[in-house]
């Protein structure tokens, strides 16, 4: 199986510092539907792994969230592709809970619902804490300079092997090119 999983802030959609609390605030980032689509017809499975503290810190409801995740899986199958599941946290910072990233319980939990070792995850996110938590199961980051991107890069301290990208659509070129799965990356 060929299983990508993504960021939704930042890689797919444009990020925002008061956090995306309606649909008519999320807006796709050039190129990210076209190449979810993309992928989504060459079989990769696309599944996308989200913090959305919004919801904990009592600024959106889980049903704004699913409006804005419809939003998003209608855009994806208007350009012909496909979203195969969304994982969220919807957990304050303060929680201290398994499944926001940088801790991996999002991604093990994808990991096992998919039937994939965690060792052949492969994460695109825009920040270190997305980076970390495929990191930590010895899967593959990799960072685009969309959203956060940039400035987490000029940061540094990036996990080893992290593959570093304009956008996800520069990802799914790469990808689709070499169209091999986990053997692509260096190990």
């Amino acid at each position: 199986m060929k299983l990508l999983v993504l960021d939704r802030d930042g890689v797919i959609n444009e990020d925002s510092p008061e956090y995306i609390k309606a649909p008519d605030e999320w807006h796709p980032i050039p190129g990210s539907i076209e190449a979810i689509s993309e992928l989504s017809r060459a079989g990769w499975s696309i599944v996308v792994a989200s913090n959305q503290s919004a919801v904990g810190r009592g600024m959106i409801s889980v049903d704004t969230l699913n409006r804005i995740n419809a939003k998003m899986h209608r855009v994806v199958a208007a350009a012909g592709g496909h979203i195969d599941a969304i994982f969220f946290c919807p957990h304050h910072p303060e929680e201290d809970c398994e499944c926001r990233k940088p801790k991996p319980g999002m991604l093990q939990e994808i990991a096992h619902r998919y039937h994939v070792n965690a060792m052949d995850l492969i994460m695109v996110g825009d920040s270190l804490r997305d980076l970390e938590a495929v990191a930590s199961m010895d899967g593959m980051p990799i960072l685009v300079r969309t959203g956060k991107g940039k400035k987490t890069e000029a940061a540094g301290n990036l996990p080893l092997n992290t593959l570093i990208f304009d956008d996800l659509q520069a990802v799914a070129t790469y990808l689709l090119a070499h169209d091999m799965g986990m053997s692509v990356f260096p190990k």
